[in-house]
């Protein structure tokens, strides 16, 4: 059914769901006049789909929240594909109580619905997700520009990729949780690569793939210099993991680990 305001949509409702354009838009109808938490009663839920302010500052949700003290989730999604047919990853942060509440709901929405913590964390994850995702699609970019210049198929390579362990994310289902969760550096599974071996292959084929060069000096600082002055020679390949952590100042432990 139709209704004139936001605050119209609230009064008629036990879950209001919103996925507009930005923050200005969000606020806007969520806060401003005749907007939704005007209208909710008390045990309405809130749940907003956007991408608003939360690009720029996670926080904002918690902001949102606070305004008139309801309570408010946040869902991070994955793209129209994946909402014309139904099969989202829907990443949501909130009350736990709440999100069980409202998960028969999602689960219209998404297949794939995960409660990732406190409000504000669906929009963490998803702003994550987007990052590792823009910067894999870029990396396969340049991979597959080398590897035709080099002289492969474009079918013949992408086949090679999708059969190969980076293609079965073995990064994410196997190294992460296998070597960084547990902080298992000394324990080698894969020593790491010599980075001549591609630089060499990218000078041949005089293709130009900057973030080949830019991930060149992380690798060669965990494989080379930085190995050998802190004593990592004889560890594993994801030591570049660790230097990671020392540089942003967090460890990525779980909580049964000691986190």
């Amino acid at each position: 059914m139709w209704a004139d305001t936001p605050r119209a949509v609230a009064q008629a409702s036990e879950v209001v769901f919103t996925s507009l354009p930005g923050p200005r838009e969000v606020e806007a109808v969520a806060l401003g006049p005749d907007g939704i938490l005007e209208g909710a009663a008390r045990g309405t839920l809130y749940v907003d789909l956007s991408t608003n302010s939360a690009t720029l500052d996670p926080q904002d949700p918690r902001r949102v929240r606070r305004a008139r003290g309801r309570r408010a989730g946040r869902a991070g999604q994955r793209g129209v594909p994946g909402a014309r047919s139904g099969k989202l990853a829907v990443l949501v942060g909130g009350d736990e109580a709440l999100y069980r509440r409202v998960k028969p709901v999602l689960d219209a929405i998404g297949d794939k619905v995960t409660w990732v913590g406190a409000i504000g964390c669906g929009t963490v994850a998803k702003l994550v997700h987007n990052m590792v995702s823009a910067c894999s699609r870029m990396a396969i970019a340049e991979g597959m520009t080398l590897g035709v210049k080099a002289g492969v198929a474009p079918e013949v390579l992408l086949d090679a990729l999708s059969k190969s362990s980076f293609g079965q994310m073995r990064v994410l289902k196997d190294m992460i949780p296998n070597t960084v969760f547990p902080g298992a550096y000394d324990d080698v599974n894969f020593a790491p690569e010599a980075p001549a071996q591609g630089r060499r292959a990218r000078h041949r084929a005089r293709a130009r793939v900057p973030r080949a060069h830019d991930d060149r000096g992380d690798r060669r600082a965990a494989a080379r210099g930085e190995r050998s002055r802190r004593g990592w020679g004889d560890k594993d390949s994801m030591t570049f993991f660790k230097l990671q952590e020392e540089r942003a100042g967090v460890e990525l432990r779980t909580k049964k680990q000691g986190a």
